[in-house]
């Protein structure tokens, strides 16, 4: 017998239809001798809906109140599926989110969950029964409903599989697991039976959408064994876990693009201390995440008219939708440090190779560089850590490059690829 946290999308309850299906499912996981408890997201659009509804009524619509709104559509959907179970003979009882124990910091809209105390539903597991909690919701200090964001449903079941040390965190979505890239991009994309926390932390970083990043987070702090499945089929999905000697063998797992970036440069920017700390304190303080950073050489006074002064360019990414804010903060930046001219480019896409395998093998970066080069794509940026090699290109040639270097690292080898030097 093992004990089972399930979770379910919004594509996978989207109707009552759906959400039969899901029901019968965890009832023959019940029957077969397991203690299941059920996560559910709202049914499929119903956020989007609720939250505009909120900016109707409201073009400022309070934190608060639109959490206490956006709350209900995973009520709904729990509800839905207890009293479907209870239709099919199954007694199952269901919980909001803070009837489940989760507790929350007071992050209106973005909340991150501090504690679980899962003792309701140990309680009905101890009897055998279903447990069904409302993802994506907890309850803060002040006895307020907070939402967890984007995946919050995601985060909401391992945070309760860590709770509950439950065997397996099952996560059903519409896709039957994780790829080494892409299948829309591209054709010979391959699903990979095993994949590291870090690994995955890496693809969800750069782009992978099937796992939100704080969920996987959790997984690796608490050692949850996550499953990623497909709602409709019974064939095995994709196992996250502790890294393996396995997932050494190859030195690349997947590929990974991201179109909504955009780089901001600062030209000719006077090199002294602390002038790229002021720049990064700007854009920090207007909640504007920075990626990749690259300062290039200074050049030297004797190379110019001012003996006593060196400049430098400075150039770094941000996410596309936060760029027209960050250029306009730059620019007024630039021109009290003394910056030359302070240009944007918001045509542009990160590309990436990851894989634990990187620590032990050589000549990665080599064909990755060479396989860019080979299709004629120019590299601006580049950022590296133990397991992941980032380039900025330009946006054109994203899907190529993806095609480009998934061939070159033979990724749809079942085997795991290309093997480079030892």
């Amino acid at each position: 017998m093992a004990r089972i946290v399930q979770k379910y999308g919004g594509s996978s309850v989207a109707d009552l239809q759906l959400i039969t299906s899901v029901a019968r499912r965890a009832i023959a996981a019940k029957n077969a001798g397991h203690e299941v408890v059920v996560v559910l997201s709202a049914m499929k659009g119903e956020t989007d809906r609720l939250l505009k509804m909120a900016r109707e009524a409201c073009p400022t619509p309070d934190p608060r109140e639109t959490d206490n709104l956006l709350s209900t559509g995973e009520q709904v959907s729990t509800a839905l599926f207890a009293l479907v179970c209870h239709g099919l003979g199954e007694t199952v009882k269901s919980f909001l989110g803070f009837q489940a124990g989760v507790m929350t910091d007071k992050a209106h809209g973005r909340a991150r969950i501090l504690n679980v105390n899962p003792a309701r539903l140990r309680t009905e597991l101890s009897k055998g029964r279903l447990a069904a909690v409302a993802g994506f919701q907890g309850i803060n200090a002040n006895d307020d409903i907070t939402t967890l964001g984007r995946g919050g449903s995601d985060t909401t079941a391992v945070a309760l599989a860590a709770a509950l040390k439950a065997d397996v965190c099952e996560i059903y979505t519409d896709v039957d697991g994780i790829y080494t890239t892409d299948p829309h991009v591209c054709d010979k994309a391959r699903k990979i039976d095993r994949i590291s926390y870090e690994e995955m932390l890496e693809m969800a970083s750069l782009g992978a959408k099937v796992m939100e990043i704080r969920s996987v987070e959790l997984g690796m702090n608490h050692g949850v064994k996550i499953h990623v499945r497909h709602a409709r089929s019974q064939a095995p999905g994709t196992i996250i876990c502790e890294e393996d000697d396995d997932m050494e063998k190859a030195p690349v797992r997947g590929v990974t693009v991201s179109v909504n970036e955009a780089r901001i440069t600062l030209l000719k920017v006077p090199d002294r201390p602390g002038v790229a700390a002021s720049i990064l304190s700007l854009i920090s303080s207007a909640g504007i995440v920075v990626d990749m950073i690259i300062q290039n050489k200074s050049v030297s006074p004797a190379d110019q008219s001012d003996p006593d002064q060196s400049w430098t360019d400075f150039s770094f990414t941000v996410p596309l939708a936060d760029y027209r804010q960050a250029l306009e903060l730059m620019t007024a930046a630039g021109r009290e440090i003394g910056a030359q001219e302070v240009v944007g480019d918001d045509h542009i896409a990160k590309v990436s190779i990851v894989g634990a395998g990187m620590r032990n093998h050589t000549g990665v970066a080599a064909l990755m560089f060479q396989t860019l080069a080979d299709k004629k794509i120019n590299i601006a940026m580049i950022s590296t850590s133990e397991i992941k090699i980032s380039c900025i290109i330009e946006k054109d040639y994203a899907e190529l490059s993806v095609r480009a270097l998934h061939e070159a690292f033979q990724l749809d080898q079942v085997d795991g690829g290309r093997q480079t030097k030892v």
